[in-house]
């Protein structure tokens, strides 16, 4: 199939862009009116709010045919090239897209890519097509108290019933039900999503990575039960999510049996890429720190300058690094471990951003006085830490980096027996 020339196509969505979105606001009024939230902190009825108009846009997107760009066209994309990616970015930028949230994002960008690359024919129709348009939302049932940044440790059990016990991954059939037992943790929306992208061990007698199958669960299926994490900074985005005897037909299997850890290290280079992007607001930015200096008349101030300049260069190498990676990752069809990279620039970033608002503010970010802009930043202050942990530590990007990128010698491995014979199995 002929692709469509990048600069008429340019053009085209233009236009379409603004049949649905109002222009931009100036930086200066976009600054003011900013949430500098990295992690929401909303009541749910405004969340749910959030997720509709979130919806809508997404809807008509893909409607549009705008949607996973470069998605081949029989996987339910667009089929397009990294550059038309790059030309549609350039051109939403001039429009005021709604704030998107975590759950959007793990819908769009990470369930619905893993979905589309190993789904069935069936699953591909059923959900992969839902959740690109947003018609599903679905959260990411991966961490688990024991098994955060060691993802491959995941204790959650998934038997196939009819053997009366856990099936080898060479041996399981197709057809019946699975029955999970777990629990996992730090699944963002939740309460709000109508699925779940759930690892589970089902063979613990290979190594770990070996031994594990993914699976969509209905999140109102008997026996799921979401309970809200409260955060330090007022929200509570985050839950624990409990699985007592939940029941899920093999039909919702995605992957063979044993491949969960590749459907998990394919969507997690999805979400790194997604991390280090600028396709939602995460927090505050430089303009809104540069508004901060100007509002507090501190521009003039030589060593607020070298700080304001020091934190403009990273976010526009953090730019340009997610352009040159996106390109990358959408020309090869997966992100690979350059992906990290992103993620950690984009973790880097926002605590550094933090840090300079709070230089600049000085006593006054740690109460409410009522003058805007000031008290706000706490907000960043207090969920900047743990977007070092999400998605991959910043240590564990830096392994992947070092062992994958750079080729250096992998670090001493005593995980190497299968699974039960590891100490606390």
């Amino acid at each position: 199939m002929s692709q469509p020339d990048p600069d008429a196509w340019r053009t085209q969505v233009r236009q379409w862009l603004a049949t649905v979105l109002e222009p931009a606001r100036a930086p200066e009024a976009a600054a003011e009116a900013a949430d500098l939230a990295v992690f929401h902190n909303l009541p749910e009825d405004e969340e749910r709010l959030l997720l509709e108009r979130c919806r809508a846009y997404q809807r008509a997107r893909f409607d549009a045919g705008y949607q996973a760009l470069t998605l081949p066209v029989d996987k339910g994309g667009a089929g397009l090239t990294a550059a038309h990616v790059a030309v549609f970015a350039q051109e939403e930028s001039a429009f005021e897209v709604p704030p998107s949230t975590e759950l959007i994002s793990v819908t769009v960008r990470l369930v619905a890519m893993a979905v589309s690359l190993f789904g069935t024919d069936e699953q591909l129709h059923e959900h992969a097509r839902a959740f690109l348009r947003t018609d599903l939302l679905a959260c990411q049932l991966f961490s688990e108290p024991g098994a955060g940044s060691d993802l491959a440790g995941v204790r959650t059990r998934a038997r196939q019933e009819g053997g009366g016990g856990t099936f080898r991954s060479s041996e399981a059939e197709s057809g019946g039900e699975w029955v999970i037992d777990g629990q996992k943790v730090w699944t963002s929306g939740a309460q709000f999503a109508d699925y779940g992208l759930l690892l589970a061990r089902t063979d613990p007698d290979v190594v770990k990575q070996a031994g594990i199958t993914a699976f969509l669960v209905p999140m109102d299926a008997p026996g799921v039960e979401v309970h809200p994490i409260r955060q330090m900074s007022g929200g509570a985005s985050f839950n624990e999510v409990f699985l007592s005897g939940v029941r899920v037909p093999d039909r919702l299997r995605i992957g063979r049996p044993g491949q969960g850890w590749e459907v998990a290290t394919t969507t997690l280079a999805f979400e790194r890429t997604a991390s280090g992007s600028g396709n939602r607001r995460k927090g505050g930015t430089f303009t809104d720190v540069l508004a901060l200096a100007r509002s507090l008349d501190r521009t003039a101030d030589p060593l607020v300058r070298q700080r304001l300049a020091d934190l403009y260069v990273r976010a526009a190498l953090r730019a340009a690094t997610v352009d040159r990676v996106a390109r990358t990752s959408a020309s090869g069809g997966r992100p690979g471990p350059e992906a990290s990279l992103t993620k950690l620039m984009a973790s880097d970033l926002l605590t550094r951003t933090g840090q300079v608002a709070a230089e600049l503010l000085g006593a006054r970010i740690s109460a409410d006085t009522g003058e805007p802009g000031t008290f706000a930043w706490t907000q960043h202050l207090l969920g900047a830490p743990g977007y070092r942990l999400a998605g991959g530590t910043d240590q564990i990007q830096r392994n992947l980096i070092g062992e994958r990128v750079l080729k250096l010698p992998p670090e001493p491995r005593v995980d190497r027996a299968p699974f039960s014979q590891l100490p606390g199995n």
